[in-house]
């Protein structure tokens, strides 16, 4: 099911409080179409997944002032701060986000097996401690 986004708290790193959504993977598009289309490919072949759509409106207004403190007072040890800046990046260009559920590594094929039908910009999965690129 697509479902619009909205920030939850555990959705955030400890330490410096960036974008960190473990188990899930965020994927970016380039136009707001494919996003759709593969959301929803991804909801007819994963049911039991929860996908959200993150147009650029959503990644400016809710995941770019994550990082705003990411590097302070240390710099992050991460790369969450970064990863968030590319999505930022991105949504600058119009690129449109999906973030799945994806809670283990069979999930995440399954989910890049449809993902890679379309064009996309970046693919991350969120572990615990790992940004893993897919």
């Amino acid at each position: 099911m697509i479902s619009t986004f909205s920030l939850d708290p555990s959705m955030v790193a400890t330490i410096g409080g960036a974008f960190y959504p473990t188990g899930y993977s965020m994927v970016m598009f380039p136009d707001e179409a494919t996003a759709v289309a593969v959301a929803t490919d991804l909801s007819t072949e994963l049911t039991e997944l929860q996908i959200f759509l993150l147009p650029p409106s959503t990644v400016f207004s809710q995941l770019t002032p994550t990082v705003s403190d990411a590097d302070d007072p240390l710099p992050s040890a991460g790369t969450e701060g970064a990863t968030v800046r590319a999505y930022t990046k991105l949504a600058k260009e119009g690129h449109h986000g999906l973030l799945v559920e994806t809670p283990n590594e069979d999930t995440a094929q399954r989910m890049m097996e449809v993902v890679r039908r379309h064009p996309y910009s970046i693919a991350q999965r969120y572990r615990m401690l790992v940004i893993e690129d897919l």
